[in-house]
């Protein structure tokens, strides 16, 4: 992660509570719900790790692969689910673009990958501006915060009224509020490509 220090450890803590909370919610729900809660928790575990700053910890040369295969890993799991159907398509092909873009910045962020590695990020903005692929990215995570956003503002309108819990103990407010913060941290990760 590049950019300011505050900014990345900011990320680093958002996206590591985030990754904690779903990892607990996986304690209170079954099947579906639960594997896109594992899901999510590697998510925003690997995004704290990416997010780390360099002033903190410089990452060794090989972690960049390792994030690559991870993801990578997550993307052909995700890819799996897909192939099986079900009721939860826009979730599992929103997790197919989430692990595939973390994959990207893995790519673009290891030294020599992408265009100047690590270090040369800044070059990469004087050397043709952002890349195709990384604008596209950066105008779906846009639309995935605003309609999370959206989709947050009634839930937590009417998370007053009786029976407004979710269910076994977990609080759709909370899980949307993940998703959403996860969404923005993806989006201001992209913003440093």
């Amino acid at each position: 992660m590049h950019g300011p220090a505050l900014s990345g450890w900011l990320l680093m803590v958002l996206c590591g509570v985030a990754g904690a909370y779903c990892l607990l919610r996986t304690r209170g729900i079954t099947g579906e719900e639960r594997r896109a809660a594992r899901a999510e928790a590697v998510m925003g575990f690997g995004m704290a790790a990416m997010a780390v700053p360099a002033a903190l910890l410089a990452p060794p040369a090989w972690a960049w692969a390792v994030y690559a295969v991870l993801f990578g890993g997550a993307a052909l799991r995700t890819l799996w689910f897909l192939g099986r159907g079900g009721h939860h398509l826009q979730h599992h092909l929103h997790h197919l673009v989430g692990s595939l873009a973390m994959v990207y910045m893995a790519v673009a962020m290891a030294p020599g990958g992408g265009r100047g590695g690590h270090a040369g990020h800044g070059a990469a903005a004087s050397a043709g501006g952002i890349p195709l692929l990384t604008g596209v990215l950066l105008v779906y995570y846009a639309f995935y915060v605003l309609t999370s956003a959206g989709r947050l503002i009634p839930v937590a309108a009417t998370a007053g009224a009786p029976g407004g819990g979710g269910s076994r103990g977990t609080q759709p407010e909370l899980t949307l509020a993940c998703r959403l913060t996860m969404g923005i941290a993806m989006f201001a990760m992209l913003l440093t490509l």
